[in-house]
């Protein structure tokens, strides 16, 4: 009862979106539900209503939450692969990639078109986020309209890695080893290598 209470006092709204965050990446955005939400917080399925208009207006708060934490994983790998643009990018991609697996959000919710027709602000805010973790070292390789073209690559490439491992495509593959982090920072370094000509890298590097 205590724990009804004090949701109801102010504390539901963060509740919802933590939890949320947990059903996400449990079942995916076609299996977000409201109504299982307040079931687990222990409220009526009335009670988050009083906080956000629909569902939409919760999965894109819960949304945002999850890509804040994918921003601020791909700006840390970034930071720690040093100065070289190339290993910025491929650590970013690896650590996009590990995240879409484990948590089930990427761009492709951030800039879906089911939550862009809202125009949430916040939403909008950590999808540039995201973008400038790529853009800055691409600008590095490339001139603006290039370095575009460049961070699209880099995101098919690790988006296309998190995906078919939530798919349970890569669980079975035979070809390649490590972690799904690990195969697509390599796979988006060769990518970016090869778009703008720059060597490989020494025996042991990404």
């Amino acid at each position: 009862m205590a724990r009804r209470a004090r949701f109801h006092h102010g504390d539901l709204p963060g509740a919802l979106v933590r939890a949320g965050v947990d059903l996400l990446a449990e079942v995916g955005v076609r299996g977000f539900s409201v109504a299982v939400l307040a079931r687990r917080l222990g409220v009526s399925t009335a009670a988050p209503y009083r906080h956000f208009a629909d569902r939409d207006r919760l999965l894109a708060a819960v949304v945002t939450a999850a890509a804040g934490e994918l921003a601020e994983q791909m700006e840390t790998a970034a930071a720690r692969a040093g100065d070289d643009p190339v290993s910025r990018l491929a650590a970013a991609g690896g650590a996009y990639a590990g995240f879409l697996t484990g948590r089930r959000v990427g761009l492709d919710l951030v800039y879906g078109a089911e939550l862009r027709a809202l125009g949430d602000r916040d939403l909008a805010a950590v999808g540039r986020r995201i973008g400038d973790v790529l853009l800055a070292p691409a600008l590095e390789l490339a001139d603006p309209a290039a370095a575009v073209s460049l961070m699209e690559r880099v995101v098919t490439t690790a988006h296309g890695y998190g995906a078919l491992d939530v798919d349970g495509f890569l669980a079975g593959a035979a070809v390649g080893g490590g972690t799904v982090a690990e195969r697509a920072e390599a796979a988006v370094a060769a990518v970016v290598r090869g778009t703008v000509g720059t060597p490989g890298p020494a025996a042991g590097g990404p």
